[in-house]
């Protein structure tokens, strides 16, 4: 429950901090920017409190976080991502304290897979 309370906290006080005069937008953006978590409808069981979902689910892949880190480069799409970013280092914390890593290592998307083996996994089947 905390975890999701940071979601939208930490982006409230960002805004306070850094966006005072429009701190409001600011924090409606950031707090919007939770619609990343869609992804998760694709996964079963759709939330698993011990799963990591950095480099489980495909919006939180490690290289999406690099692009999310692009966004806050560009005073269009700033508020963006530093929300998403926000959102990627909550969940990466999170999974630290309750498994002890920062990216799930094995996942069941494209990356996971080509982590597990890619094609030659499927030959042990």
């Amino acid at each position: 429950m905390l975890h999701i309370a940071l979601h939208f906290l930490v982006p409230l006080v960002v805004a306070a901090v850094f966006f005072r005069r429009r701190w409001q937008y600011a924090s409606v953006v950031m707090i919007v920017t939770m619609l990343v978590d869609i992804d998760h409808v694709l996964a079963s069981p759709m939330y698993d409190p011990g799963r990591c979902s950095i480099g489980f689910h495909p919006l939180h892949q490690p290289w999406w976080v690099g692009v999310y880190v692009l966004l806050c480069v560009f005073p269009a799409s700033r508020l963006v991502g530093l929300g998403l970013c926000i959102h990627m280092f909550l969940d990466a914390f999170d999974c630290q304290l309750t498994s002890g890593v920062w990216v799930n290592p094995v996942s069941n998307t494209l990356a996971g897979f080509v982590v597990q083996g890619g094609l030659s996994s499927l030959s042990s089947v």
